[in-house]
Protein backbone atom coordinates (compact mmCIF):
# COMPACT_ATOMS: atom_id res chain seq x y z
CA UNK A 1 0.00 0.00 0.00
CA UNK A 2 1.35 3.63 -1.18
CA UNK A 3 2.40 5.73 1.83
CA UNK A 4 0.42 8.40 3.23
CA UNK A 5 1.85 11.79 2.88
CA UNK A 6 -0.95 14.41 3.72
CA UNK A 7 -5.11 13.99 4.98
CA UNK A 8 -6.73 16.85 3.50
CA UNK A 9 -10.47 17.00 5.48
CA UNK A 10 -11.59 13.35 4.19
CA UNK A 11 -9.64 13.15 1.45
CA UNK A 12 -5.23 11.77 1.52
CA UNK A 13 -2.81 12.52 -0.87
CA UNK A 14 -0.23 9.23 -1.43
CA UNK A 15 3.47 8.56 -2.34
CA UNK A 16 1.77 6.84 -5.99
CA UNK A 17 -0.29 10.59 -6.15
CA UNK A 18 2.90 12.70 -6.65
CA UNK A 19 5.02 9.54 -8.14
CA UNK A 20 2.30 9.73 -11.15
CA UNK A 21 1.86 13.51 -11.39
CA UNK A 22 5.88 12.86 -11.56
CA UNK A 23 5.73 10.78 -14.53
CA UNK A 24 2.96 13.09 -15.99
CA UNK A 25 5.38 16.17 -16.35
CA UNK A 26 7.24 14.18 -19.02
CA UNK A 27 10.76 15.68 -19.79
CA UNK A 28 10.30 18.11 -16.66
CA UNK A 29 10.40 15.38 -14.26
CA UNK A 30 13.90 15.01 -14.00
CA UNK A 31 14.19 18.16 -12.62
CA UNK A 32 10.94 17.76 -9.89
CA UNK A 33 12.52 14.46 -9.04
CA UNK A 34 14.70 15.96 -5.98
CA UNK A 35 13.08 16.50 -2.04
CA UNK A 36 12.78 19.95 -2.88
CA UNK A 37 10.94 19.24 -6.40
CA UNK A 38 8.40 15.82 -4.98
CA UNK A 39 7.40 18.72 -1.97
CA UNK A 40 6.36 20.94 -4.48
CA UNK A 41 4.26 18.80 -6.58
CA UNK A 42 3.02 17.34 -2.68
CA UNK A 43 2.32 21.41 -2.10
CA UNK A 44 0.29 21.45 -5.67
CA UNK A 45 -2.21 17.77 -5.52
CA UNK A 46 -3.15 19.47 -1.97
CA UNK A 47 -4.09 22.43 -3.32
CA UNK A 48 -6.05 20.57 -5.81
CA UNK A 49 -7.67 18.74 -3.01
CA UNK A 50 -8.69 21.92 -1.01
CA UNK A 51 -10.63 23.20 -4.51
CA UNK A 52 -11.72 19.68 -4.82
CA UNK A 53 -13.39 19.53 -1.22
CA UNK A 54 -14.65 23.06 -1.27
CA UNK A 55 -15.98 22.87 -5.15
CA UNK A 56 -18.18 19.52 -3.75
CA UNK A 57 -19.52 21.27 -0.61
CA UNK A 58 -20.87 24.11 -2.76
CA UNK A 59 -22.48 21.71 -5.65
CA UNK A 60 -20.62 23.15 -8.36
CA UNK A 61 -21.07 19.85 -10.27
CA UNK A 62 -24.45 20.89 -10.74
CA UNK A 63 -23.65 24.13 -12.29
CA UNK A 64 -24.73 24.09 -15.99
CA UNK A 65 -21.39 25.38 -17.23
CA UNK A 66 -19.52 22.67 -15.55
CA UNK A 67 -21.77 19.96 -16.86
CA UNK A 68 -21.06 21.76 -20.27
CA UNK A 69 -17.16 21.56 -19.71
CA UNK A 70 -17.57 17.68 -18.37
CA UNK A 71 -19.18 16.61 -21.70
CA UNK A 72 -17.02 18.06 -23.64
CA UNK A 73 -14.12 17.02 -21.48
CA UNK A 74 -15.80 13.20 -21.93
CA UNK A 75 -16.15 13.95 -25.80
CA UNK A 76 -12.67 14.26 -26.61
CA UNK A 77 -11.03 11.88 -24.65
CA UNK A 78 -13.58 9.15 -25.83
CA UNK A 79 -12.35 10.48 -29.35
CA UNK A 80 -9.00 9.87 -28.33
CA UNK A 81 -9.23 6.50 -26.90
CA UNK A 82 -10.83 5.98 -30.28
CA UNK A 83 -7.98 7.11 -32.20
CA UNK A 84 -5.25 4.98 -29.97
CA UNK A 85 -6.87 2.28 -30.30
CA UNK A 86 -6.62 2.23 -34.23
CA UNK A 87 -2.58 2.86 -33.74
CA UNK A 88 -2.21 0.64 -31.19
CA UNK A 89 -3.12 -2.51 -33.03
CA UNK A 90 -0.34 -1.80 -35.67
CA UNK A 91 2.70 -3.45 -35.87
CA UNK A 92 5.96 -4.64 -37.75
CA UNK A 93 7.01 -7.48 -38.26
CA UNK A 94 10.92 -8.87 -38.95
CA UNK A 95 9.48 -9.50 -42.49
CA UNK A 96 8.10 -6.23 -42.74
CA UNK A 97 11.33 -4.54 -41.31
CA UNK A 98 13.42 -6.71 -44.48
CA UNK A 99 11.26 -5.82 -47.06
CA UNK A 100 11.36 -2.40 -46.36
CA UNK A 101 15.02 -2.32 -45.80
CA UNK A 102 15.14 -4.20 -48.98
CA UNK A 103 13.04 -1.61 -51.07
CA UNK A 104 15.25 1.76 -49.81
CA UNK A 105 18.44 0.95 -49.59
CA UNK A 106 19.63 3.84 -50.97
CA UNK A 107 18.39 5.87 -47.86
CA UNK A 108 20.85 4.30 -46.08
CA UNK A 109 23.67 4.67 -47.81
CA UNK A 110 26.72 6.46 -46.27
CA UNK A 111 29.01 8.41 -48.71
CA UNK A 112 32.66 8.68 -49.61
CA UNK A 113 34.23 10.26 -46.21
CA UNK A 114 37.95 10.63 -45.31
CA UNK A 115 39.97 11.97 -42.36
CA UNK A 116 42.69 13.96 -42.88
CA UNK A 117 45.01 16.41 -41.59
CA UNK A 118 46.27 19.96 -42.71
CA UNK A 119 48.52 22.52 -41.99
CA UNK A 120 47.46 26.21 -42.41
CA UNK A 121 49.66 29.01 -43.26
CA UNK A 122 49.17 32.55 -45.16
CA UNK A 123 51.33 32.32 -48.00
CA UNK A 124 52.94 29.92 -50.56
CA UNK A 125 56.44 29.99 -49.87
CA UNK A 126 55.90 29.50 -46.01
CA UNK A 127 53.97 26.49 -46.56
CA UNK A 128 56.54 25.02 -49.21
CA UNK A 129 59.31 25.67 -46.54
CA UNK A 130 57.36 23.59 -44.39
CA UNK A 131 56.88 20.89 -46.67
CA UNK A 132 60.14 20.88 -48.13
CA UNK A 133 61.00 20.43 -43.72
CA UNK A 134 58.82 17.35 -43.99
CA UNK A 135 60.01 15.93 -46.84
CA UNK A 136 63.62 15.78 -45.54
CA UNK A 137 62.58 14.12 -42.91
CA UNK A 138 63.56 16.85 -40.55
CA UNK A 139 60.10 17.05 -38.58
CA UNK A 140 57.06 14.77 -39.03
CA UNK A 141 53.61 15.94 -40.17
CA UNK A 142 51.57 16.57 -37.31
CA UNK A 143 54.43 18.43 -35.54
CA UNK A 144 54.76 20.86 -38.17
CA UNK A 145 51.08 21.79 -37.46
CA UNK A 146 51.77 22.15 -33.73
CA UNK A 147 54.51 24.41 -34.72
CA UNK A 148 53.65 26.30 -37.96
CA UNK A 149 49.79 25.86 -38.32
CA UNK A 150 46.89 28.84 -37.71
CA UNK A 151 43.87 26.39 -37.69
CA UNK A 152 42.95 25.38 -34.26
CA UNK A 153 43.30 21.41 -35.66
CA UNK A 154 46.97 22.21 -34.77
CA UNK A 155 45.92 21.19 -30.92
CA UNK A 156 45.84 17.82 -32.63
CA UNK A 157 48.25 17.53 -34.83
CA UNK A 158 46.06 19.00 -37.41
CA UNK A 159 43.65 16.35 -37.68
CA UNK A 160 40.30 17.45 -39.16
CA UNK A 161 38.85 14.52 -38.22
CA UNK A 162 35.92 12.61 -40.44
CA UNK A 163 33.77 14.20 -43.41
CA UNK A 164 32.72 13.39 -46.69
CA UNK A 165 32.30 15.06 -50.27
CA UNK A 166 30.87 18.76 -49.70
CA UNK A 167 32.07 19.30 -46.08
CA UNK A 168 35.25 21.52 -46.96
CA UNK A 169 35.61 24.20 -49.36
CA UNK A 170 36.14 22.77 -52.93
CA UNK A 171 39.10 23.52 -53.77
CA UNK A 172 40.35 21.38 -50.40
CA UNK A 173 36.95 18.98 -51.37
CA UNK A 174 39.15 18.09 -54.61
CA UNK A 175 42.19 17.84 -53.51
CA UNK A 176 41.63 15.42 -50.71
CA UNK A 177 39.68 13.25 -52.40
CA UNK A 178 42.38 12.21 -55.18
CA UNK A 179 44.40 11.66 -52.75
CA UNK A 180 45.80 8.36 -51.87
CA UNK A 181 45.88 7.05 -48.21
CA UNK A 182 49.27 8.42 -46.09
CA UNK A 183 50.02 11.11 -49.26
CA UNK A 184 51.24 15.04 -48.41
CA UNK A 185 49.92 17.45 -51.12
CA UNK A 186 53.05 17.88 -53.51
CA UNK A 187 52.13 21.31 -53.63
CA UNK A 188 50.14 23.75 -51.57
CA UNK A 189 46.71 24.19 -52.14
CA UNK A 190 44.93 27.69 -52.36
CA UNK A 191 41.89 28.39 -50.62
CA UNK A 192 39.99 31.31 -48.98
CA UNK A 193 41.73 30.79 -45.75
CA UNK A 194 45.35 30.65 -47.00
CA UNK A 195 47.56 27.68 -48.04
CA UNK A 196 47.04 24.21 -46.95
CA UNK A 197 48.84 21.38 -47.02
CA UNK A 198 46.65 18.23 -46.59
CA UNK A 199 47.82 14.66 -45.50
CA UNK A 200 45.37 11.80 -45.96
CA UNK A 201 45.35 9.46 -42.82
CA UNK A 202 42.53 7.44 -44.04
CA UNK A 203 39.61 6.93 -46.70
CA UNK A 204 36.01 5.29 -46.37
CA UNK A 205 34.13 3.90 -49.69
CA UNK A 206 30.38 4.98 -49.85
CA UNK A 207 28.75 1.77 -48.29
CA UNK A 208 24.80 0.64 -46.84
CA UNK A 209 24.35 0.11 -43.69
CA UNK A 210 23.60 -3.20 -42.14
CA UNK A 211 20.38 -3.77 -41.24
CA UNK A 212 20.76 -5.01 -37.98
CA UNK A 213 22.93 -2.13 -37.11
CA UNK A 214 19.71 0.40 -37.82
CA UNK A 215 16.85 -2.27 -37.31
CA UNK A 216 15.40 -0.25 -34.10
CA UNK A 217 15.54 2.57 -35.73
CA UNK A 218 13.93 1.32 -39.13
CA UNK A 219 11.26 -0.90 -36.95
CA UNK A 220 10.50 2.92 -35.42
CA UNK A 221 9.95 4.79 -38.59
CA UNK A 222 7.92 1.89 -40.25
CA UNK A 223 5.80 1.59 -37.17
CA UNK A 224 4.73 5.44 -37.30
CA UNK A 225 4.62 5.25 -41.45
CA UNK A 226 2.14 2.65 -41.11
CA UNK A 227 0.08 4.25 -37.88
CA UNK A 228 -0.37 6.92 -39.99
CA UNK A 229 -1.25 4.85 -42.74
CA UNK A 230 -3.81 3.21 -40.33
CA UNK A 231 -5.25 6.11 -38.98
CA UNK A 232 -6.09 7.88 -42.18
CA UNK A 233 -7.65 4.98 -43.54
CA UNK A 234 -9.89 4.62 -40.65
CA UNK A 235 -10.74 8.68 -41.56
CA UNK A 236 -11.59 7.93 -44.47
CA UNK A 237 -14.23 4.99 -43.72
CA UNK A 238 -15.59 6.86 -41.20
CA UNK A 239 -16.14 9.64 -44.06
CA UNK A 240 -18.47 7.58 -45.80
CA UNK A 241 -19.95 6.05 -42.57
CA UNK A 242 -21.03 9.77 -41.52
CA UNK A 243 -20.49 12.56 -44.37
CA UNK A 244 -18.67 15.70 -43.81
CA UNK A 245 -19.98 19.16 -45.28
CA UNK A 246 -18.04 21.85 -45.33
CA UNK A 247 -19.89 25.06 -44.72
Amino acid sequence: MSKILARVGTLTVTEDDVNELLMNLGQRAQAYNTPEGRRALLTQIINNKLFLLDAKRNLLEAEPEFKAELAKLRENLLAGYAQDKVISAVTVSDKEIAEYYEANKERFASGESVNASHILVDSEEGALEILAKINAGETTFEDAAREYSSCPSKESGGNLGDFTRGQMVPEFDSAVFQMQVGEVTATPVKTQFGYHLIKLNSKKESSIAPLEEIKNELSGALLNEKRRAAYESRVNQLKILYPVDLL
